[in-house]
């Protein structure tokens, strides 16, 4: 096990922040796990795990360890008629993981298609996306203490599942290493077009209504979800960003009605019974000053992207506390005009 020192992390998250760890460390296997925990540059100092650094806003220097999640492997566990248990490794792309269950042609998670990041940061944030949660598919998540090495399988209710939320982000925050996920997938055909239950997601009907696609294959939604993504969201390497960056709203019904008096238009979804005000048209109705909309908005070396107003940017070499600034001064203007509280889903370090 090899721990550099002084590290520089600019390639390693998405936003392409040029800051530097105090310690790192790569693992590739659940061996040089054991090793590391052992080692007191790991011991006897802060951590951060990283997968793909597609959900992390670095605005200093980090005085700890920075451990990259490397660990590989996808493979078919168990399996029936009706359904496959597949498990992946954490160090693995998520999207290759997408790619090899359509192309094998199950069901599941082909609407979370193209979403960036490593497959062991997917039950920390329960990603979800087109009307899909990592919920809905998760089986049991492998993991390791990192204080006594001990391995744990964790159920999918163990996981505490929420809205981009999860028990690794709250109580057992900072307190496991995810090694390894299994997911439960359908070999039927389940299109999962919002999730089970629900009305299609409007976004991906749409598409699929205008370019005349017949859904014969999970593939054909995975397809159809990599093109909405890439219309809308910016390559992170041509242009540094870290995807979404606020949460949606939760507000009760009464709060909803009290909103519509002032904004007919005001969008809402029903989610399990609770009402969701979309966070990117709260942005979209602010800005920097009255009549101006913070989506394409530019300052410096930052700004909103102008085809997705979530999406904040890194136009050439800001700083995290750049980046940081603008974040709050969202959150203020939203604030200021709903009453509303803007929740970051990127973790602020």
């Amino acid at each position: 096990m090899k721990i550099e020192n002084n590290y520089n992390l600019s390639k390693l998250n998405t936003f392409g922040i040029n800051v530097n760890t105090k310690f790192f460390a790569m693992v590739e296997s659940e061996k040089d796990l054991e090793e590391l925990f052992n080692l007191p540059e790991f011991k006897n100092n802060k951590k951060i795990f990283l997968g793909g650094g597609s959900n992390m806003l670095f605005t200093k220097d980090f005085e700890g360890i920075v451990v990259l999640n490397k660990l590989k492997g996808i493979e078919i566990v168990k399996e029936d008629i009706e359904n496959v248990l597949i498990r992946s490794m954490g160090g693995e792309f998520w999207q290759d993981l997408v790619a090899f269950t359509v192309d094998h042609g199950y069901w599941g998670i082909e609407n979370l298609a193209a979403i960036p990041g490593t497959v062991g940061a997917t039950p920390v944030q329960n990603i979800g996306a087109y009307g899909v949660e990592l919920k809905d598919t998760l089986y049991d998540v492998e993991a390791f203490n990192i204080e006594n090495g001990e391995k744990k399988i964790f159920s999918k209710e163990e996981c505490e599942l929420g809205y981009r939320e999860s028990i690794f982000k709250n109580k057992l925050k900072g307190k496991y290493f995810i090694s390894a996920v299994i997911l439960k997938l359908s070999k039927k055909p389940a299109r999962q077009l919002a999730g089970r239950g629900k009305k299609m997601y409007p976004a991906l009907r749409d598409f699929l209504e205008k370019n005349k696609i017949e859904v014969k294959n999970s593939k054909d939604i995975s397809n159809a979800v990599i093109a909405i993504r890439r219309s809308k969201l910016p390559d992170p390497k041509v242009l540094g960003n870290a995807g979404s960056f606020f949460k949606n709203v939760f507000v009760s019904r009464e709060h909803l009605r009290v909103l519509q008096k002032n904004y007919s238009d005001l969008p809402y979804f029903e989610d399990n019974g609770e009402i969701k005000i979309p966070a990117g048209w709260l942005v979209e109705q602010c800005g920097p000053t009255d009549g101006i909309s913070w989506k394409g908005y530019k300052s410096g070396n930052v700004g909103v992207y102008e085809k997705q107003s979530l999406v904040l940017v890194n136009y050439g070499k800001a700083s995290g506390v750049e980046i940081l600034d603008l974040v709050n001064k969202i959150i203020v203007s939203v604030r200021e005009k709903f009453g509303l509280e803007l929740m970051p889903e990127v973790n602020i370090v």
